[in-house]
């Protein structure tokens, strides 16, 4: 060193060493924020199940996916799991014959149809009606039926605790949906996330809310994407009118009437084995009021009712001591399932939607 000068030497070791610090306090400190992130561990399991679905879909090779597309690639439904078809939905024929002619032809004949903007598939289809009438099942059996990925969107996976974070994972949603189309991105209980909005809103939702928006007007401009977002929900006058203005297809999703009970009930046991006793006209008659749900739990409790017999015989055996089991009553196959247990089943359940009604009413009194 002369005159206080540094040499070229003494520069390049310093600017080295330079460098290694500062890659050294930009690894640390990358450390030390994953470490203080709570959802790291989440984060990396869904990478690492969007890896494999993407595998087994073929997707992988074909596109080139962000961090924040492997994010939402993780709710992806592989093909295989969409076993749902028009077969298992029972009840709801003029849902199923609208969404044919409004949903699936326009998605299956999409390369024919593109001369016509008029019959293009809606961007945005809204299921309604109240709980347990099929709604999610639709859904499925559409994707099903029109040979379209479905992503099952999780609304909480949109929300993170890093500012700006939520904006990327909601643009995400629809640059993976592009990548991967036809699909539908179906959002259960879609009132929950894009719910009327308020000036109490918190800014991150509210601006996660303009985000999704924002891209879905995306979607509506660009005719050659096949990507279409589906909701369900059981208080459509809650969901924002902006949303509702973004989804034209709407379906009503109603409670069923007695011939539609009936059949849901045929479609429930079906692989069940029957005495001769059964009645489900008679039963289907009973059942006002009931959901697709309901009439499951129905048949699920009646089903289960078979039991008691076992249960008694055991009982019997227990009290003679007997020494072998395995020739006893209780190792024969279930008998079928009768009248009366569904009669009994029947009580059970609708004690307990009275007990119910008498529940809501108490809490409405007391908020009121």
């Amino acid at each position: 060193m002369e005159g206080g000068e540094l040499t070229r030497g003494e520069v390049l070791s310093l600017l080295m060493r330079l460098a290694i610090a500062t890659a050294a306090s930009y690894f640390t400190v990358k450390l030390l924020v994953s470490a203080m992130d709570p959802t790291s561990k989440q984060k990396k399991e869904a990478k690492q199940k969007a890896q494999e679905v993407l595998h087994r879909l073929g997707i992988k090779e074909k596109v080139s996916l962000s961090e924040y597309e492997m994010m939402i690639a993780s709710q992806l439904v592989e093909p295989g799991c969409l076993s749902t078809s028009w077969r298992d939905v029972a009840g709801l024929n003029a849902v199923i014959r609208e969404l044919r002619e409004t949903l699936i032809l326009p998605i299956q004949q999409r390369n024919r149809l593109q001369t016509s903007k008029l019959i293009q598939p809606p961007k945005g289809v809204l299921l309604h009606g109240p709980p347990g009438c099929g709604k999610t099942l639709l859904a499925r059996a559409v994707a099903k039926e029109a040979g379209a990925r479905f992503i099952n969107l999780d609304v909480s996976s949109l929300t993170d605790k890093w500012y700006g974070e939520s904006q990327k994972l909601s643009s995400a949603v629809f640059s993976l949906a592009s990548k991967i189309q036809p699909c539908i991105v179906f959002i259960d209980e879609i009132d929950s996330f894009l719910r009327v909005r308020a000036t109490g809103d918190h800014e991150a939702t509210a601006m996660m809310k303009a985000q999704f928006l924002q891209q879905w007007d995306g979607l509506a401009t660009d005719h050659s994407r096949c990507v279409i977002v589906m909701g369900a929900t059981n208080r459509p006058q809650d969901v924002d009118r902006a949303i509702l203005r973004r989804m034209p297809a709407a379906f009503h999703v109603p409670l069923p009437g007695q011939e539609q009970r009936e059949d849901i009930l045929k479609l429930v046991l079906r692989d069940e084995s029957l005495n001769s006793d059964m009645d489900l006209a008679s039963l289907a008659k009973h059942t006002e009021s009931f959901s697709g749900s309901d009439l499951l739990e129905l048949c699920r409790t009646a089903a289960v009712y078979r039991l008691r017999h076992l249960l008694d015989e055991e009982q019997l055996i227990d009290e003679a001591s007997s020494s072998d089991r395995s020739s006893s009553p209780g190792s024969e196959s279930l008998r079928p399932i009768n009248m009366m247990d569904f009669k009994e089943a029947l009580s059970k359940m609708q004690e307990s939607r009275v007990h119910n009604r008498q529940v809501s009413a108490l809490l409405k009194m007391d908020l009121d």
